[in-house]
């Protein structure tokens, strides 16, 4: 996966999902974008478990 910001991940799972909830979407097209989304997910995840550690690390100063 690509560097990008927090933000700009949730801006691209937005249209993940706009994409996804269209019935005509391809299935093959479809798997394709749920696969590029839980990967974003895990992303995100790991970008927030960063910074809830770095306020951790904060807050103890």
């Amino acid at each position: 996966m690509k560097k990008m910001t927090f933000e700009a991940a949730e801006s691209r799972l937005n249209e993940l999902i706009r994409l996804l909830s269209n019935s005509n979407t391809p299935l093959d097209e479809a798997l394709s974008l749920f696969e590029e989304g839980i990967g974003l997910i895990k992303y995100s995840n790991k970008m927030l478990d960063e910074a809830e550690q770095k306020v951790k690390v904060i807050s103890e100063i």
